[in-house]
């Protein structure tokens, strides 16, 4: 499958959502990945970063991403908070 047509803008749109979001909470992106992206995202002041996905599944698009976090691709504004918790938290 490939990053092209409705599949891939799609994708990009809800990757595109959230990365407007993510400096309200501190947080720094950068789509990458051409046809197929992903967006980068890190923290400048923790120097933790992590890489999400967006994917469809049964129940609409998710965002995916290490470690173990997955939100709705409908709430990109829950998806940044949760990231933001997810890069600031202890290791």
């Amino acid at each position: 499958m490939t990053g092209t047509g409705d599949f891939g803008r799609q994708r990009l749109a809800y990757l595109e959502a959230l990365a407007a979001r993510l400096p309200g909470y501190g947080l720094a992106a950068r789509l990458i990945g051409g046809d197929t992206p992903v967006l980068s995202v890190w923290h400048p002041e923790t120097g933790r970063q992590t890489i999400v996905f967006a994917i469809p599944s049964g129940e609409g698009w998710v965002f995916l991403w290490a470690p173990g976090g997955q939100e709705s691709a409908d709430d990109p504004g829950r998806a940044a908070e949760t990231i933001h918790s997810t890069l600031t938290r202890p290791l």
